[in-house]
């Protein structure tokens, strides 16, 4: 028997494109008010076009913007039953062709501020004893991807830190769990390898955001006495 997820209230990182957005809009269809979290103040305001759909600005490449994320999550909701870390940046190709700077912004936004974000909202849930956490991950934090060194390590880091929380916070009926897609159709994927990502929509080694959206809110629909720590999403036809 599934929960409902209509009158919850969620808060998606990411939020204006590829799986950020399909999620955001997958639980308002399921009855959830989401708030959009993105860095893009022009963009949040055209994809939130509606009551269920409302915009934060932040940019969670700064501390700060981390530390304050619940307080101000806080004021435009009476509390946060989902908090869905999504944002993510992406660098591929051999480790010498990556720049410090490349190397540093990927590690802030898919490492370090997750763990922030989390840190943020986890006392709000713990004092509400509920709470569902869901983080992006990868299929390259199953396995080793030859040609994202980079990436592929800060999502090994972020399987680690979901099993870790999720026993953190069980005590707490707080549920942590990751959703691990291989290829997915969003603008992350144009940074990669312009042969591969070709070559995969060609063969349909690729899937769409939405898929990984609806992984998601099967996810969150489960009972509160079962959790799903990690669910691996990849194409059928994906050979890796």
């Amino acid at each position: 028997m599934k929960q409902s997820l209509s009158g919850k209230f969620a808060a998606i990182t990411g939020a204006t494109s590829g799986i950020g957005l399909a999620t955001a809009r997958t639980l308002i269809k399921a009855g959830a008010t989401v708030v959009f979290i993105g860095r893009n103040e022009q963009v949040l305001n055209e994809v939130c076009d509606g009551r269920s759909a409302l915009p934060l600005v932040a940019d969670l490449s700064q501390p700060e913007h981390c530390e304050q994320l619940a307080d101000r999550l806080l004021t435009l909701v009476p509390h946060i039953d989902i908090f869905h870390a999504n944002a993510g940046v992406y660098v591929g190709g051999d480790l010498i062709n990556a720049s410090l700077e490349q190397i540093d912004q990927l590690l802030q936004v898919n490492v370090n501020a997750v763990i922030k974000n989390v840190r943020s909202i986890m006392p709000h849930m713990m004092e509400r004893k509920t709470g569902d956490i869901i983080i992006t991950s990868s299929l390259a934090a199953h396995c080793a991807v030859a040609w994202e060194p980079v990436y592929s390590a800060s999502k090994w880091a972020i399987n680690s830190f979901v099993q870790v929380m999720r026993r953190q916070l069980l005590p707490y009926g707080i549920r942590v769990g990751a959703v691990s897609p291989g290829p997915v159709d969003t603008p992350l994927v144009s940074d990669g390898p312009e042969g591969t990502l070709k070559q995969a929509k060609a063969n349909g080694s690729i899937i769409e955001a939405d898929l990984v959206a609806d992984a998601i809110l099967y996810m969150l629909t489960r009972p509160r006495c079962m959790t799903i720590r990690d669910m691996v999403i990849i194409p059928s036809r994906f050979d890796l």
